[in-house]
């Protein structure tokens, strides 16, 4: 499996977010806002009533809901993983 390389348009920011939800093990301590900014760069996201992110990303969709505290929780970190590598979208491992 190849690894698709990083957008040239991300900040060093939003790279560093993208790297951090694709490291392993899973991060525990990724803000919600980073992944907001990131999802923002990438692709269009509007807030629903509920504290759900309706994001999309070239053809995928997905509904976030907005973490309690200030990180998200492992199984968004997961979601987000399958959700930005059907879009294309991992970090640049070599």
């Amino acid at each position: 499996m190849s690894v698709t390389p990083e957008p040239a348009h991300l900040s060093n920011h939003h790279r560093n977010t993208l790297r951090r939800i694709f490291e392993h093990p899973v991060s525990h301590n990724i803000e919600w806002r980073e992944v907001v900014s990131l999802l923002d760069a990438i692709g269009t996201t509007v807030e629903q009533h509920g504290g759900k992110l309706d994001v999309t990303i070239g053809t995928q969709k997905e509904f976030i809901q907005e973490p309690r505290g200030k990180d998200v929780d492992e199984q968004t970190v997961l979601d987000l993983r399958r959700m930005l590598s059907s879009a294309g979208f991992e970090p640049d491992h070599a």
